[in-house]
């Protein structure tokens, strides 16, 4: 059962501008000490190792992202815990969640919603589709039609949907978190550089240690410990949290390191597509989030480059000379991050 969904006609508010004094549209959120964020982060984190195992530092990402206000996309081959990551993280916010199997035949309604003819008052009513939810889990994204993906594109961009005319506003917070299959090509739309770039970070699972799976078939051999998975914080408090992370503080020369770092994505031969200022904008609020998480009040270089790879590696295209070559995305962006001038401790 959802809530109905606010219908406005004005434009969202914008993100707040970086700074110590930036205000936005989550100002009238209770304000959150770094302690409260940091302590709701764990209690997060624990929650989710206990059905993800030996995945830390994918958890972490999937934190930051949420309290950055982003979008995760979760990329890699079947079986390695990629939708499970995603329903883990969901359930543990005592919010709305809807899970979405992308299929050749999904419609764009079935994301947004659609108007239908009440034939007792004979007028048109909005029923919401998939994206009216806290949380939404994006299974298998790149199995949809282009048609059907474009559908999140206002949504994620906006946190609103506009059907017949008429704006809906999306809950807050809103997260989509989709996974996709790398490797398997058959029947699959790749997604296209628009819809990428919408997603603040991409990870990628990779395979369990050998212990990590050792105590896997001991966790899930005998039950799903997503079962036994209970919310450890709500809605309400993370929409706080988003709002404490928002205020991190970033000096104008680590606001300038984020520029020279993506400014530096498109000048190199190696990458036929550099990074867009979107990508500026997620680099630097990920990095406050990870500041946050920190136990920190302003952001530092640290912070910047240990976030770097997860934003910026699906919004860049490697040129056909690196193609070649061995190394990807991943290998070009570690070499320019070595290449630009870090901000002297006096100018942050």
């Amino acid at each position: 059962m959802h809530d109905a969904p606010q219908r406005t006609d004005a434009p969202p508010t914008s993100a707040p501008p970086a700074g110590r004094h930036a205000t936005g549209s989550n100002d009238a959120q209770p304000q959150m000490s770094l302690d409260e964020v940091h302590d709701l982060a764990g209690r997060i984190h624990a929650a989710v190792s206990r059905v993800i195992e030996g995945k830390s530092d994918a958890v972490r990402t999937a934190i930051i992202v949420l309290l950055a206000e982003g979008h995760l996309l979760i990329e890699d081959v079947p079986g390695v815990g990629k939708t499970m990551l995603a329903k883990s993280l969901a359930k543990s916010i005592d919010g709305t969640m809807r899970r979405v199997q992308f299929t050749p035949d999904l419609l764009p309604s079935d994301i947004t919603g659609v108007s239908v003819f009440n034939q007792d008052t004979r007028t048109f009513e909005f029923r919401p589709g998939a994206v009216f939810a806290n949380l939404v889990v994006g299974d298998e994204i790149n199995r949809a039609s282009p048609k059907t993906q474009s559908a999140l594109l206002e949504c994620m961009e906006e946190a609103q949907v506009t059907v017949d005319g008429t704006t809906y506003r999306l809950a807050r917070p809103f997260m989509v978190m989709a996974t996709q299959n790398p490797i398997e090509m058959e029947g699959t739309y790749p997604l296209p550089e628009a819809q990428r770039d919408r997603f603040m970070a991409r990870i990628s699972m990779g395979y369990p240690t050998a212990n990590a799976e050792l105590a896997m078939l001991d966790t899930h051999g005998e039950s799903n410990p997503l079962d036994r998975l209970a919310p450890v914080t709500d809605a309400e408090t993370v929409a706080a949290a988003i709002a404490r992370v928002a205020h991190i503080y970033a000096s104008p020369a680590l606001r300038q390191y984020v520029v020279d770092i993506v400014t530096a994505t498109r000048n190199t031969a190696a990458l036929r597509l550099g990074a867009s200022p979107r990508a500026a904008l997620s680099l630097l609020r990920a990095a406050r989030a990870n500041a946050a998480l920190e136990r920190r009040d302003h952001v530092i270089p640290e912070d910047v480059q240990t976030i770097a790879l997860p934003v910026l590696s699906h919004r860049v295209i490697l040129s056909a000379d690196q193609q070649h070559l061995r190394g990807g995305a991943g290998e070009v962006l570690g070499q320019l991050l070595q290449r630009v001038r870090v901000p002297a401790p006096s100018e942050r």
